[in-house]
């Protein structure tokens, strides 16, 4: 399991720069949601096991961002890892 303290990012270039450190995104990740998906569908092997610290400070900061965020993983999990969990703390 992999936990991410997502409770500081103010806005979505924040959340962005959050997620790519711990996801060990390459240099070149593009700090959107397009780009997102790429990442955890091509680009990198996301770990089975993601825990969301900071999850009720993040979307009342950044509300668009944490909705795309767990839409994309719900969509990561139905499509290509059945297994994944993500946990939004």
């Amino acid at each position: 399991m992999l936990t991410i303290d997502v409770s500081t990012a103010t806005d979505e270039r924040e959340l962005h720069a959050v997620l790519a450190q711990a996801l060990r995104f390459p240099g070149f990740y593009g700090l959107n949601w397009a780009a997102f998906w790429d990442a955890i569908t091509g680009l990198v092997q996301i770990p089975d096991h993601l825990r969301f610290e900071g999850w009720n400070q993040l979307s009342t900061r950044v509300p668009h961002g944490a909705t795309m965020l767990r839409q994309a993983l719900d969509q990561h999990q139905q499509q290509y890892r059945p297994q994944f969990l993500a946990e939004y703390m």
